[in-house]
């Protein structure tokens, strides 16, 4: 009986261990093909800040800087020797001449003296010339006279020769006396021009020799300002003709301070400078040391001057161009683009740029400062941020 119940309970136990065996195995098929719970993730999009921007039509606007410049510089120099003699009170650094007026003389009685000289010379080649003259008639009567048939065989039987030699010394007469006298009046300095006195580099007493520099005198009539453009300005610009009218509106301010005038156009040169191979533009104030406030040769100032009037450009701040030189904007599906744009022009606050064709029809968000980590296609929640922000 005892071995009975023993067999009972192992054949019971392997019956038992069957069946727990049949049901994990079926469990674990149960699982195994059970699909994968699909973790749900989270699309984030960032918030970008955005402007609205449609084509329009805007006027370009160039500007640059430079330093003002006298129309005319010169260094003076004499043209003849001599001592100073006098000295004009208005010959002082810093005062203004007009054309014309004195600045100081020389001591010239040998000048004068060669003025006589001169005239002399030139009265007794006068009479020479009259007395020859009377005396080529009296020829030319005695030739008549003699019944002979035509011309003498020598020019000297009419005194043709000697007629010719005294209109000859009559002519270096006076040549001498024209050269005399412009010596004496070059012995008296004077204001080749209206010009503001830069320096007096001669005392009353000094002795002048021919070419000694006597002073450097600026122009008091216009200051120039020399304005180099490239080729992207230059075309931003209307046709000289027009910038040459003299009603181009041109505006120049101080760098260090506030003041401020107006100018117009002066030239349009037509070469390249060999250093910065632009092309330059020259503009200027008229009669600078009347205005108010004057305008001195040397300023610093900015030159701003008005364009053409160009179609379909954007309106955009500065930082929405990217250090690539590319304009970020969201489309329609709140996904990130760009393309390359080149600014036409730029002025204070805004760079005006030429969009793509296929933008151009509808208002357009573009970012206001896009970073490096942005790529094409990222999706994004545009906010957009008004003009006074």
């Amino acid at each position: 009986m005892t071995k009975r119940f023993q067999w009972i309970v192992f054949i019971c136990s392997v019956i038992g261990l069957i069946a727990v065996y049949l049901i994990i195995q079926q469990m674990i098929d149960t699982y195994a093909n059970r699909p994968l719970p699909i973790k749900q993730v989270q699309i984030i999009s960032p918030e970008v800040s955005v402007k609205t921007v449609t084509p329009g039509r805007y006027q370009s606007r160039i500007s640059a800087f430079g330093a003002t410049e006298p129309h005319y510089s010169i260094a003076l120099t004499t043209q003849v020797a001599g001592q100073v003699e006098q000295i004009s009170p208005q010959f002082e650094t810093g005062f203004r001449l007009k054309k014309g007026e004195q600045m100081l003389r020389l001591e010239n009685s040998d000048y004068r003296a060669a003025v006589a000289a001169a005239k002399q010379q030139l009265a007794e080649a006068r009479l020479a010339l009259m007395q020859e003259e009377r005396q080529g008639l009296q020829a030319q009567a005695e030739w008549l006279a003699s019944g002979l048939d035509g011309e003498p065989d020598s020019e000297l039987v009419l005194r043709v020769p000697q007629l010719a030699s005294a209109e000859a010394s009559v002519a270096n007469a006076e040549a001498l006396l024209a050269s005399a006298e412009k010596d004496l009046q070059q012995s008296i300095i004077s204001a080749p021009f209206d010009a503001l006195v830069i320096t007096r580099d001669v005392s009353p007493g000094s002795y002048l020799q021919t070419g000694t520099q006597v002073a450097s005198l600026y122009s008091t009539d216009w200051v120039e300002v020399k304005v180099s453009l490239s080729d992207r300005e230059w075309q931003s610009l209307p046709d000289a003709n027009v910038l040459l009218t003299g009603e181009w509106p041109v505006s120049l301010s101080a760098v260090e301070g506030s003041a401020s005038w107006q100018g117009e156009v002066l030239r349009v040169e037509q070469h390249l400078d060999g250093t910065t191979r632009q092309r330059s533009l020259i503009v200027g104030v008229e009669k600078p040391l009347d205005k108010q406030p004057a305008i001195y040769p040397g300023v610093f100032v900015k030159v701003s001057l008005g364009g053409r009037e160009m179609d379909n450009l954007w309106q955009v701040p500065p930082t929405s161009l990217s250090q690539r030189g590319e304009i970020w904007y969201v489309s329609g599906e709140n996904n990130l683009a760009k393309f390359s744009a080149s600014p036409v022009f730029s002025d204070e606050n805004h760079i005006y740029i030429n969009p793509p064709e296929e933008l151009s029809d509808l208002p357009q968000q573009i970012l206001l400062q896009p970073i490096s980590s942005y790529v094409e296609g990222m999706t994004v929640t545009p906010i957009e941020v008004g003009n006074d922000e």
